[in-house]
């Protein structure tokens, strides 16, 4: 087995740097609307499927169950998506994008700081796609965090 201990801490002060940026770019958006950075993710998900149910959902924003649960009756009760049944099997739920919650993701500002967004579409396109599968497997070497 090799010794990881020469990477830990440039890994942890990097992976540090990250939520700290995210914190601070979650109190942005917090201004707006009063969205969190995972209900902003979760009306873009939606948005972007006709239908989906909250299983689907889950795996899709990396959320567990119970979480996202919680989170959905909020942002149901804020009048942002609506729950349907499905017409062949009455057991499912499908979530659904509602009006008020296309509207306030027309206005809604980008899930990523402006000045990483700006960063990231300035790189090569080998470099988007070598960056993103890096921080995607650093995400799943992490584990379940939920």
């Amino acid at each position: 087995m090799i010794d990881i201990s020469g990477f830990e801490t440039g890994l942890f002060s990097a992976l540090r740097r990250l939520q700290q940026a995210g914190e601070v770019h979650a109190k942005r958006l917090a201004r707006f609307g009063g969205l969190t950075p995972i209900q902003l993710l979760i009306l873009r998900v939606l948005a972007n499927e006709s239908q989906l149910t909250a299983s689907a959902l889950s795996r899709r924003v990396s959320l567990s169950a119970a979480t996202l649960s919680g989170l959905l009756e909020r942002m149901e009760e804020a009048g942002l998506l609506m729950r349907q049944r499905d017409d062949q099997d009455r057991r499912r739920q499908w979530l659904l994008l509602s009006d008020a919650g296309r509207n306030l993701l027309a206005q809604a500002p980008p899930l990523l700081p402006p000045t990483l967004r700006a960063a990231f579409a300035s790189l090569p396109e080998w470099e988007q796609h070598s960056l993103t599968a890096a921080l995607l497997r650093t995400a799943e070497l992490c584990g379940e965090l939920e």
